[in-house]
């Protein structure tokens, strides 16, 4: 039996078990439309653009106002830096749980969340596996059922995910139980190259194209011809580049740097990205239309606190050889932790018991009793005093100025909140732990 079972009935715990009924979510209000009434069945977008999930018709709300989220605990709802901002019964949030028979003001909107929610079943992938991925929790078993969905469509694809859940083996378990399996799974970490060189590695370039362009070379894409090309941190794409991307979706055609001519691709795009590139796209930091054409297909990898059932099953795939009651003695330690690294920490933590022995390997992963502090890279946060001169100089400063300055306040006291751990920070910033490094970089002193 699952050790916290959630709102799921009936087959929750039957193996082989292919659907489930859960109780789903309804809103119900009225716009400048009409009544209206709504069951939120995953993660929804709501705003005033045509593109959104949930289109509202009121100027006073913003194109990508919010975001609302079913979880095992209600709904919830997360402001994605709108102008007028989210109230539930008259109180402005920016991230919180919606009460039963609460009251959503969005602009002049008012959505009201019906107290009987709607019975839905579920399917369920009758397997606790899915290609390489390892899951018996119900919401793992969404999942697959979910992604072998998407491996029959060829259709673009966004992987949503905290750090170290596993973005791109769920990438590439969907290429592999596609149509194009025997054809090239080509990976590009956008995060990773600067600018000039992301470029040539998406589109390829042409002899002489640029400094050190000694031969001609095709691109990612042209490479993944037949295949899939899975651009992990597509939010790390800079923004001058996100046309060219766009134009290739499009057109599924290919311009190397330095020619004039376009080369015809026949790939799959998939693409990873953290929960915060939809507050991203709010905020003008990313393509609004170059997110809907790669999110076609939304797909939301959940953290591994959120599937605590499957520790067991995947303490069994990492350690297959450790014997039994060593593995129940290490499970006992394993259940107690946040894992804010996810499935990636897990795995790091066996590698430490499969040297150390499970004792040690435990004792070696206790947090710290007390903060260690921000990296020795960051400046000391500021003290109130401090903080309050700095604020009350703020017009003294041009825009950018001050923005590069709050900017660095943030991260600084984030991470101290954190005691330097960047994993938390992010976590809690709902940012990716690339950023946060890349924030740490910049500010520096």
């Amino acid at each position: 039996m699952p050790s916290r079972p959630g709102p799921e009935t009936a087959l929750y715990d039957m193996p082989g078990a292919k659907s489930v009924v859960r109780r789903q979510p309804r809103l119900d209000w009225t716009d400048a439309t009409g009544e209206r009434s709504v069951t939120i069945e995953r993660s929804t977008l709501v705003g005033s653009a045509s593109s959104a999930d949930l289109v509202v018709s009121d100027s006073a709300v913003s194109r990508l106002h919010a975001e609302l989220e079913p979880r095992k605990d209600g709904l919830w709802i997360r402001d994605l830096s709108s102008k007028n901002g989210c109230f539930i019964n008259g109180v402005r949030v920016a991230s919180a749980r919606v009460p039963d028979g609460g009251k959503i003001q969005l602009g002049s909107t008012v959505f009201s969340l019906n107290a009987s929610p709607v019975a839905v079943q579920v399917p369920l992938w009758p397997e606790p596996r899915f290609g390489a991925l390892v899951g018996q929790s119900v919401v793992m078993r969404e999942l697959f059922a979910t992604l072998s969905r998407v491996a029959a469509t060829d259709s673009t694809a966004l992987i949503f995910g905290e750090t170290g859940t596993g973005k791109e083996r769920v990438a590439q378990a969907i290429h592999e139980a596609s149509s194009r399996k025997n054809a090239p799974f080509v990976i590009v970490d956008c995060a990773a190259l600067p600018e000039q060189l992301l470029q040539s590695e998406l589109f390829g370039h042409a002899k002489g194209a640029f400094t050190g362009a000694a031969n001609t070379r095709p691109g990612a894409i042209e490479s993944a011809d037949g295949g899939t090309v899975f651009l992990d941190e597509i939010g790390e794409l800079p923004l001058t580049m996100q046309p060219a991307l766009l134009r290739v979706l499009e057109s599924r055609t290919v311009r190397r740097v330095g020619e004039s001519s376009h080369r015809r691709v026949d790939v799959r795009f998939l693409s990873a990205a953290p929960r915060a590139l939809r507050t991203m796209v709010a905020a003008g930091g990313f393509r609004e239309d170059l997110y809907f054409r790669l999110a076609v297909l939304p797909i939301n990898v959940p953290p591994l606190r959120e599937r605590m059932d499957d520790i067991a099953p995947l303490l069994e795939h990492f350690l297959p050889n450790l014997p039994l009651d060593e593995r129940n003695d290490l499970l006992r330690g394993l259940l107690d932790r946040p894992w804010l690294g996810n499935v990636r920490e897990l795995r790091n933590f066996v590698e430490r018991a499969a040297t150390f022995g499970a004792a040690r390997a435990l004792a070696m992963s206790e947090p710290p009793s007390r903060p260690s502090g921000a990296p020795p890279s960051m400046r000391p946060v500021a003290a109130p005093a401090e903080a309050s001169r700095d604020l009350a100089s703020v017009f003294d400063k041009p825009y950018r100025d001050f923005r590069e300055d709050a900017e660095r306040l943030y991260i600084e006291r984030l991470l101290e909140r954190h005691g330097g751990n960047v994993s938390a920070a992010a976590q809690a910033a709902g940012i990716d732990r690339t950023y946060i490094h890349r924030l740490i970089k910049k500010h520096q002193g």
